[in-house]
């Protein structure tokens, strides 16, 4: 991840991929909410990190509140990012 000083403001138009995704140990867990905002958290904590993402297309960047960025695909249902692959949680 690299630090980033400007954010683009959270979209505010909801997408298919807003809800709940987990890895399939379910040990780390990233809730998209529909106002552009993120909630990642691991094993059972509650919140490991929060800030906000947007997505084009595919494509998902994130801006966690510390300034770190990070970015993620979506493919066949499935989100890819930092090497995890992450399942959506009905």
């Amino acid at each position: 991840m690299t630090t980033r000083q400007n954010a683009p403001a959270a979209s505010t138009q909801t997408h298919p991929y807003v809800g709940m995704w987990v890895t399939e140990d379910r040990h780390v867990r990233h809730e998209l909410l529909p106002n552009g905002r993120y909630d990642e958290a691991r094993g059972t904590r509650e919140s490991a990190y929060q800030g906000r993402y947007e997505v084009r297309g595919d494509h998902i960047d994130y801006w966690d509140d510390t300034g770190f960025t990070a970015d993620g695909e979506f493919r066949d249902g499935v989100l890819y990012h930092s090497g995890m692959v992450f399942h959506r949680q009905e």
